[in-house]
This record gives structure tokens, C-alpha cells and sequence, in this order.
């Protein structure tokens, strides 16, 4: 696993990770599964600093994508300088470089998004989530996808870019820089958040980021110890949706400009079922369909869906 390192114990596994508090919760949640492995070498953590976190001022899309969170990660996995890598698998691109492969997907968080209320919200009705927000109310989010949603629903409000992790989107929050925000449900969960005034959002209404929730762990391809080892807390539900899910992100081809939804349900059958959504940023368009099969077809279901999508959405979406 580590070519040239000469200790007297045991090899250590070197597990690649941003520095954020989310991120290090992923990775230490990884390295206590892989603890728990008998005969397991033991694991640390090695924070890596990254563009996608480093550059706060400008929305993704115009400094390369949700790629720049794991690029300089990569780079360490295929220099030898790390043996396998945490993500947050909605942040990873569709196409791995070469020589790196999605080695093992954990088990899901929960995938939908929430809305956060500031102080001028009133609680929303059940049925009906952003009723909370009052007229023209200003609502916080980096997020293109989650804009065009709530802009399809709700035309009346208004959007401002806040990027930043889970801490600082709430400190602006609360610092009354906007009414209300969106995140997601599985960061809050995993940093045992309980943020008041929490609306939780049906994937049906908002249509979550394909894979989020979901912690991938990259390896060389070639690493066969390795990848024999995280073959070991692979979760197969949790490979199925992030299989259908990146198969209907590929197929779109998407950037971080192109607002696309995906989300894969498995039903009390054992079937799956995978809804996909395009739309254009400020909502004025927006498609949303689903298409179900048998769980080892996931990656054809969310292939043939995004084709479908595509074939029945503006060209200049996808420019």
C-alpha cells in the first residue's frame, strides 16, 4: 500500500480527506470501519488541502466545478502520497481520472435537503413547506439546483449565492445576510446538528443532488490489497442508488451551471425506482421524471432516464 515507507509496524492505511468538519467526520467514520476489520492495518487521516474549499468568493462553476474538491486529493492518491480517499460521492465527477476507481460507497445518510428559517418565517403547513417564506423573501443557497426548485415553486423570491460549510451558511444565517438557507439533511446529521426552524424537504418536491448522502471511498485502481480490504464495508443498497444516480448525471453531462436533480428510491418490492430533473437556474423551465426497474439495472435506468431528459429539454441547457 505504501511503496518504500520502512517502519517496524504495521503499514498504515492513508485515507486522503478536505480538512472541512463534515469532511473529517466522513473520513474518521470511514477509518472506524475499517478498524473494525480484523487484521485491518491501522488508519489515519491525512487533510489535503483543496481549491474547491481555498476559493469561497465565487460560485463553483466559474472556477472549474464540484471537481476542485477532489483534485488535489487525487493527485496524492495517484503520487503514492495517500492510499484511498473520503468524499462525499455528490461532490465526485462522473469520470474518474485514470488509474482511480469509486472503490466502496458506505452507507447513506439521509438524501433529502432542508430548508433553514431565520427569525422572519412563520412555520410552514405540512403540505406545503415554503409557505414558511414570507413575499419576496431572500433565501440562501450555492446551489443552482436547489435555486431552480425553489424558483419553479415559488417565482417571488429571491436567491443569494452563500458558499461555505455547514457552520458558516448558518453564522450568515443568522447574521441575517439572507431569511433562509437550504443544506443538507445527511451534513447536519452526521455533524449531530439539530438547527431550529428545520424544514425537511420530500425528494419528490426537491429533488436532491445525485449521490448526496452518500461517502465514496476512491483507490488506485491497480491497489489490490487495498480495494480487496474496502470491498469488505461496502454497503450494496448505498452502490445501488450511487450507480442509477451517477449513471443519470453522466448521461446529462452536467456542470455545476446545468441545475440537475436525481434520486433513487428502492421500493418495498425490491425494485428501484430513479427520478431525474433538468431545469434552467431561474426556474423558468424545469422537467421531472422517473423510470423503474430491477436494482442491478440501476445504471441502465438512470442512463436511459437522462437520456430521456436531454432528448426533451432545451439544447442550450446543456451548452
Amino acid at each position: 500500500m505504501n511503496p518504500g515507507m520502512n517502519t517496524t509496524g504495521p503499514t498504515p492505511l492513508r485515507a486522503g480527506t478536505r480538512g472541512s468538519p463534515l469532511a473529517l467526520v466522513q473520513t474518521r467514520t470511514f477509518l472506524r470501519l475499517i478498524a473494525g476489520i480484523p487484521g485491518a492495518p491501522p488508519g489515519v487521516e491525512v487533510i489535503i488541502s483543496v481549491t474547491g474549499d481555498a476559493v469561497q468568493d465565487r460560485p463553483l462553476a466559474e472556477i472549474g466545478g464540484k471537481g476542485l474538491f477532489a483534485k488535489e486529493i487525487h493527485e496524492a492518491l495517484l503520487d503514492g502520497r495517500v492510499d484511498v480517499a473520503v468524499h462525499s460521492c455528490k461532490d465526485l465527477e462522473t469520470e474518474l481520472p485514470p488509474g482511480i476507481v469509486l472503490a466502496c460507497v458506505l452507507k447513506r445518510e439521509d438524501p433529502r435537503d432542508c430548508l433553514i428559517l431565520g427569525a422572519n418565517c412563520t412555520f410552514p403547513h405540512p403540505s406545503e413547506p415554503y409557505s414558511a417564506l414570507p413575499h419576496g423573501a431572500l433565501v440562501g443557497t450555492s446551489s443552482v439546483r436547489r435555486q431552480a426548485q425553489l424558483l419553479n415553486a415559488r417565482p417571488d423570491l429571491k436567491v443569494a449565492s452563500i458558499r461555505g460549510n455547514v457552520q458558516t451558511r448558518l453564522r450568515k444565517l443568522s447574521e441575517g445576510e439572507c431569511q433562509a438557507s437550504m443544506l443538507a439533511m445527511a451534513g447536519l446529521n452526521r455533524l449531530e446538528m439539530e438547527v431550529p426552524g428545520t424544514v425537511v424537504l420530500d425528494p419528490e418536491l426537491m429533488v436532491p443532488s445525485s449521490a448526496q448522502g452518500i461517502v465514496g471511498i476512491t483507490a488506485r485502481a491497480d491497489d489490490t490489497e487495498v480495494l480487496e480490504l474496502l470491498a469488505k464495508i461496502e454497503d450494496t443498497e448505498a452502490r445501488v442508488a450511487a450507480e442509477g444516480e451517477r449513471a443519470l448525471l453522466g448521461e446529462l453531462d452536467g456542470s455545476c451551471r446545468t441545475p440537475i436533480g436525481g434520486h433513487l428510491r428502492i421500493q418495498a418490492d425490491g425494485s428501484v425506482t430513479v427520478t431525474g430533473l433538468v431545469a434552467r437556474a431561474d426556474g423558468s423551465f424545469l422537467l421531472k421524471r422517473s423510470l423503474s426497474g430491477a436494482p442491478e439495472d440501476a445504471a441502465l435506468i438512470g442512463r436511459e432516464l437522462g437520456m430521456s431528459l436531454r432528448a426533451d429539454s432545451p439544447d442550450d441547457l446543456f451548452g
